[in-house]
């Protein structure tokens, strides 16, 4: 399967899965959104920044699932993988404040990372506020 994730271009986490600072991906939720169970290790993630067009593209090495989350459980996963996840040590409190409440996390570990020629892609039918879209080949949404 191929997916899109969508990324917070204020967070500054996207140039750093080219660079292998950022080597997992994260998503933290209240309920099980996409791709909670929908993403297998040999998958592609193609990521764009909100606004933009695709530029990234990487392959799933694992995935790992978290669920029944508390706040002490949230500050362990970010403490304990935080540098993976690009995230700088003195920001781990920032992101902490955000997924505190968090129920569910999925980590997804990366790799072949590489920059692509940049393309659009057509989320009509998938919602506006989308932030992962999975589809079974990038050509069926690409613009």
């Amino acid at each position: 399967m191929d997916h899109i994730a969508f990324m917070q271009k204020s967070w500054g986490l996207s140039k750093k899965i080219v660079t292998g600072q950022k080597i997992i991906e994260s998503r933290w939720y209240n309920v099980k959104y996409a791709p909670w169970r929908r993403i297998s290790p040999g998958d592609t993630i193609f990521f764009k920044n909100s606004g933009e067009p695709v530029t990234i593209q990487v392959e799933v090495e694992k995935v790992l699932y978290f669920s029944d989350l508390t706040s002490d459980r949230v500050q362990t996963i970010l403490e304990h993988y935080g540098k993976d996840l690009g995230i700088d040590e003195p920001d781990i409190p920032k992101f902490f404040e955000m997924f505190k409440h968090k129920r569910y996390c999925i980590l997804i570990y990366l790799k072949k990372a590489r920059r692509i020629s940049p393309f659009e892609i057509n989320k009509k039918g998938f919602g506006v506020m989308s932030s992962w879209i999975i589809v079974e080949h990038i050509s069926k949404i690409k613009a």
